[in-house]
């Protein structure tokens, strides 16, 4: 029988050298879930990221299964003992690396796919400073509906077009209507857009008519990743009323390959306070555990690379730098259970996107649309380049990691895509 431990200590050290640099996002701390393959015609199988390799659970004997959907629906007692045993397989000093070292492969060796099959998706809008922002722009009165503080606003996306970081896609076309135009016409958007925001990975789902309630919402989390929300603005200002958004976010979805766990995200969980003057959260999203423990310490950056900084050997900068904490106003769990609560049935595997995540302070607008207070304003990148908008051949890259003193630091992986220009 396995002795549990603490798969969070900092002291925990990895056979697998490159999990214990100081850079790595894959510390042994991390054990981050995703699916691979060797080449197109193999199948995919269940990965967890080690430093800079990929380890085949199942083949090691860790998994009872190499089908991702199988792992999703373990209840999370179970997955947290099979993150025990994948923990002290790779600990140092273990008797067993002879057993496990033949099932790690080199991640820059494989195809990485999307972490899991996604059955459905929905996009909530938790940035209260994004909505405000956004709001502010076309009801400066009035920024913020009288709904916002007391229900998290969502809405049903498209699960067909989300796709893994790394691919690209090209320029979404559409109907828009310029300022002054009597009739929209139909042309490659101009004004496409990033937004960066959190995924949720749903793992056991529930039967429709039983909502999930608030203390039981983060049994059904299988964990999180990043998720860039691409936006054609000029499409979603045309078409997004009376219904909201359609083609204006469905053309492309971009996910980070690996879901992050909530177990190695418990050393930065943060109490979820609301302020006296705001609105208490009803019965139904209210639990004590949240308040101690219901907001998540990540934080968040946008690397804008421009094909001119490519040109001359440049990775990119950092244009956005923010914080899940600081910008959500719900939790987590609230948008599970909220999501239930008519008596929605949802499905392993599917996808809830928390929204574009603004913090309040300059440097922290998560959307070009912020950032530029509607295409106003371009932004300066340090080479001289502006930007309104994304032009074609722009790559986006989302990045994400938790850490603290005396803490591994925790990372998401990339999240990156470029703009190819539109199809005829």
């Amino acid at each position: 029988m396995t002795v549990p431990f603490d798969t969070n200590s900092p002291d925990l050290v990895s056979w697998v050298e490159s999990a214990n640099a100081p850079e790595t996002p894959f510390p042994i701390q991390n054990l981050p879930y995703g699916r691979f393959r060797r080449d197109a015609s193999a199948p995919w199988l269940i990965g967890v990221a080690i430093g800079d390799q990929v380890l085949d659970v199942h083949g090691a004997g860790l998994a009872h299964s190499s089908e991702m959907g199988n792992w999703l629906t373990l209840c999370r007692s179970e997955r947290q003992a099979q993150r025990q045993a994948i923990s002290l397989a790779l600990k140092h000093g273990n008797d067993n690396r002879a057993r496990i070292k033949p099932w790690l492969v080199p991640m820059t060796g494989v195809e990485l796919g999307l972490p899991c099959d996604i059955r459905n998706y929905s996009d909530f809008f938790i940035g209260i400073h994004h909505a405000y922002n956004t709001g502010r722009l076309s009801r400066p009165d009035t920024p913020l509906l009288p709904n916002y503080r007391w229900v998290p606003i969502g809405y049903h996306g498209r699960a067909s077009s989300i796709q893994v970081s790394e691919r690209d896609f090209a320029r979404p076309k559409g109907q828009v209507k310029p300022a002054g135009a009597e009739v929209p016409s139909m042309q490659p958007s101009a004004r496409l857009d990033f937004e960066l925001e959190m995924g949720i990975v749903i793992g056991r789902g529930n039967e429709q008519g039983d909502p999930i309630p608030i203390d039981e919402a983060e049994e059904h989390i299988a964990g999180l990743t990043l998720l860039n929300d691409w936006s054609a603005r000029d499409l979603q200002a045309w078409e997004a009323q009376p219904l909201g958004p359609f083609l204006a976010k469905s053309f492309a979805t971009t996910l980070s390959p690996w879901i992050v766990t909530l177990e190695a995200l418990a050393p930065f969980r943060e109490p979820f306070v609301r302020s006296p003057d705001e609105p208490q959260p009803l019965p139904y999203l209210e639990v004590r555990s949240g308040r101690e423990l219901g907001a998540i310490d990540v934080t968040l950056e946008v690397w804008l690379q421009t094909p001119q900084m490519r040109a001359h050997g440049q990775g990119g900068e950092c244009i956005v730098r923010t914080g899940f904490a600081q910008a959500a106003y719900w939790t987590v769990a609230q948008l599970v259970t909220h999501h239930t609560i008519n008596g929605c049935n949802l499905m392993s595997g599917d996808l809830l996107g928390t929204g574009t995540l603004s913090g309040e302070r300059a440097g922290q607008a998560a959307c070009l649309l912020e950032i530029t207070q509607g295409g106003r304003h371009p932004l300066r990148l340090s080479n001289g380049e502006e930007r309104l908008f994304l032009n074609d051949d722009d790559t986006v890259t989302l990045r994400g990691y938790c850490e603290r003193p005396g803490r591994r630091r925790i990372g998401f992986g990339d999240c990156t895509a470029t703009v190819r220009k539109a199809k005829p």
